[in-house]
């Protein structure tokens, strides 16, 4: 259904080696890599997150209320992406831990990356 994600960037050296760091725990890795856009992917053809200067040339902005969830196989995986995240300049959101009852079973942690872009790191596993 998704083919790729973007956010934007205003130094796309700083960003990539961000999410170098960060999606490379998820096993992804650069799929596309042309000036001022580059693409993670865990395998070719499968849904990429994408960093790209703004077409229009103009500052990068984040959206309010824009965010992108990054799903994780454990719950381990979600801390081990949000703890990376800060250790690599980004700014907490919401320290991971459930949203909703345990029953439920949505775990996630919340951040923003270096240009403001707010993503979470989540795992889906409702007990049974």
């Amino acid at each position: 259904m998704i083919g790729y994600t973007t956010v934007g960037t205003k130094d796309m050296d700083k960003a990539a080696a961000f999410y170098d760091e960060l999606l490379g725990i998820l096993g992804a890795k650069r799929a596309w890599d042309w000036d001022g856009f580059k693409g993670w992917a865990t395998e070719p053809g499968k849904p990429m997150f994408v960093v790209t200067y703004p077409n229009d040339k103009n500052e990068a902005t984040v959206g309010n209320g824009v965010m992108i969830a990054l799903s994780a196989p454990d719950q381990e995986t979600v801390k081990t992406l949000y703890d990376k995240a800060i250790e690599l300049g980004g700014t907490c959101e919401g320290e991971p831990g459930y949203r909703g009852s345990e029953e439920m079973g949505f775990y996630a942690g919340y951040f923003r990356d270096l240009d403001g872009n707010k993503l979470n790191a989540f795992n889906y596993s409702p007990k049974k």
